[in-house]
């Protein structure tokens, strides 16, 4: 799989613009193991069950109004849009959001 450094994201969150104020982006993928295990077998057998997907960002603290402290805080403990683009460009099949 080919990596890709990030030097150019767009990270949204409400619809407001904070890529200049992060510096880095994480992605996070684990699946719940099942054990399908039944008489007969020879070995322990097991299914990939629910995914558990995350996303984690390191912010540059910024007060300004409109900003981090401003975007971020009022949001804490709700659901909101976030949006993750690879190149600050329009979104492509090689610039997913």
């Amino acid at each position: 799989m080919p990596k890709l450094v990030l030097n150019n994201a767009l990270v949204t969150f409400a619809s407001t613009d904070l890529s200049s104020s992060i510096s880095s982006v994480t992605l996070s993928t684990a699946y719940d193991i099942i054990d399908v295990t039944s008489f007969g077998d020879l070995a322990k057998r097991r299914i990939a069950g629910l995914a558990d997907n995350s996303v984690s960002f390191e912010f540059l603290q910024d007060y300004a109004s409109g900003s981090v402290e401003a975007t971020i805080y009022p949001l804490l403990g709700t659901a909101v849009a976030c949006e993750v683009r690879p190149v600050n460009t329009s979104v492509s099949a090689t610039n997913p959001k």
